[in-house]
């Protein structure tokens, strides 16, 4: 594979993230900053080491590439972009039946996802 065909790849591959992290994150910025002050997002998820849940810490990512234009994100960027649409997907397919304002419900909010929003 020549370096125009691998660039045309990961332009597509790129792409494909943007749009699966655009259909799984269906909070603003401003509202998934206020809600990762909240204690309920505080008190879900696995600590990443320092305290700190891993989800949260997404979430405050989440918020950075928001904030950012398209043209303005990297790699890293599209990376994370994709391991939250993987997380909303696998988390959504694990619905319970008592979902609103379970620990199901804050964890999926603090990767940028209200299942109750349609």
């Amino acid at each position: 594979m020549n370096t125009s065909e691998k660039q045309d790849k990961q332009k597509r591959k790129n792409e494909k993230a943007y749009k699966e992290f655009k259909d799984a994150v269906n909070m603003s910025a401003s509202a998934l900053e206020k809600w990762l002050k909240t204690e309920e997002s505080k008190k879900v998820g696995w600590d990443s080491g320092d305290g700190e849940s891993i989800g949260h810490k997404s979430g405050e990512r989440i918020i950075d590439i928001l904030h950012k234009k398209k043209s303005e994100l990297t790699a890293a960027d599209y990376k994370h972009m994709a391991k939250v649409h993987g997380y909303v997907s696998r988390h959504l397919a694990q619905k319970p039946k008592d979902a609103k304002d379970s620990n199901w419900d804050y964890s999926l909010k603090n990767w940028g996802h209200d299942f109750s929003k349609k």
